[in-house]
Order: C-alpha cells, then structure tokens, then sequence
C-alpha cells in the first residue's frame, strides 16, 4: 500500500498556512447507546450496577478538582498581568517627569488601573498591556539618561521577566485545559458524566491578529 501523506510529490501550498483557535463551546451529548449501556450494566447484576454508580461519582469529583485547577492557573496568568500594569503605572510616572509622553500611553495606563481583570476580558486586557508595553519602552530605549534610571532599568527587566512567566502560566493552563476537552469525551464513564453535568470544551489562550502579524515582522 502507498503513503497516504507523501511529502515528495505532494500536494503542497507553497503559499503555507495559518491556524487559529477556533472561539467554539462544544457540548457533549450522549445518545441512547449510553443509556441502554447503562439500563445492560444493572441488568447484569447489582454489582455491576453499582461499580459503575461508584465510577460515575468518582469522575463527577475528578472533573470538580480539575475545573478548579483550569481557575487556579487562570488566577496565576492574571496575577502576571496585574503586575506588568503595576510596573507599567511605575515607569510611567517616572518617565513621565523627565519627558512628554504620548497622551495615548498615558489614557491607556489610567484605563488600566481601574480595570479588573475576569474571564471574558483576560485577553483583551493582555492585548492592551502588550499594546501600552510597546509604545512605551522604545520612548525609553530613544533618552539613554533614562535606561540609566536604576528604577526604569529595573522596571524594563521586570517587565521582560512576567513576559516570560506569562508565557510560562499560559502554557500551563493551555495543558490542562486540554486534559478537560480530552477526558470530557472518554466514553463511557467520563463522557456520560460530563454529558449529564452539561460541560462543554474549554477555549485555550489565544494570541490577538496584532500580536500574530508583529510576530512576522523583521526585529534585527
């Protein structure tokens, strides 16, 4: 039998290809297949019966302990964000008593101090810091007297520092919502659960159109 993927004769799209993560809430459902599997398990026997009910209970709890694991690593990226804005109104009142900054950067940061970071904006807010971070710091790099600012300097090295960490988190919370859309469809147990329960997949990070194309451009 021939390769079905031949990388030698193709096809192939010289133009290459992007991905993106699709914004899409799949729900579980379980049909009757499910049902009589289980109405087959109790007629075989109560202890059949019951060694599911038991494994039925066990995968509601794992999915309660897994969920909370999804909002703790979620918490710890939107802790690294909180301080990237904090350091962002720090070098911002610094810079800002030794040259005239752009009045965008600073609306940008005083929206910032009051914005709470939740679920449904977690994005929007690190785009914006991503955005502000930008503009920001090459003001700096363009007055060395500033670089040379010990608390800008360090501000500028904190500020590389959470970038990574953010990273870091966004990678760790990717993976376990993974874990959730893989086990929510593991048929029987966890699958009949997660059905009943009502869960659907859970949506991974995803980088903003921005952050995607300045990741084309030439930086050296």
């Amino acid at each position: 039998m021939a390769n079905q993927l031949d990388e030698i004769t193709g096809p192939v799209n010289g133009q290459g290809r992007d991905v993106n993560v699709i914004e899409r809430q799949l729900p579980v459902k379980t049909g009757a297949g499910s049902v009589i599997f289980e109405i087959a398990l109790w007629l075989l026997g109560i202890l059949p019966g019951l060694i599911f009910l038991f494994k039925k209970i066990k995968a509601k709890n794992y999915f309660q302990q897994l969920e909370q694991k999804i909002q703790a690593d979620a918490s710890q990226i939107d802790n690294y964000l909180e301080q990237r804005v904090q350091i962002l109104q720090n070098v911002v009142g610094l810079v800002n008593r030794a040259v005239e900054l752009d009045k965008d950067v600073m609306t940008s940061v005083a929206a910032l101090r009051g914005g709470k970071i939740a679920e449904g904006n977690r994005n929007d807010i690190s785009n914006q810091i991503d955005t502000i971070s930008g503009r920001l710091f090459p003001q700096v790099e363009a007055y060395p007297e500033l670089k040379a600012h010990n608390a800008i300097a360090d501000a500028m090295q904190q500020n590389s520092y959470l970038q990574r960490e953010i990273t870091a988190a966004r990678a760790v919370y990717n993976d376990t919502v993974a874990q959730w859309n893989s086990d929510i469809f593991n048929w029987p147990t966890k699958m009949i659960v997660a059905s009943r329960q009502g869960y659907t997949t859970r949506i991974p990070f995803t980088a903003s159109a921005a952050v995607k194309e300045r990741a084309r451009e030439t930086f050296f």
